[in-house]
């Protein structure tokens, strides 16, 4: 796989919850760490995603936002 963004995180599918046109995947990237995408039902079907696969978080935007309480 070639892609141009540098955030790439290797992980494995712990969930795959799907809803009427998306879906919530859940990739665990180690040391308690979750990482959950929105992404279309079609793309889960097309990218053969499972819990079990590995899968990898892919990054990129120009901001990153940082709320505190």
């Amino acid at each position: 796989m070639k892609i141009s963004a540098r955030n790439q995180i290797k992980g494995k599918i712990v969930e795959v919850t799907k809803g009427a046109t998306t879906s919530h995947v859940r990739i665990d990237i180690g040391n308690g760490a979750i990482v959950t995408a929105s992404i279309t039902n079609q793309a889960v079907d097309e990218l053969g995603l499972a819990v079990g696969g590995s899968a990898y978080a892919i990054i990129k935007a120009s901001d990153v936002m940082i709320g505190v309480d």
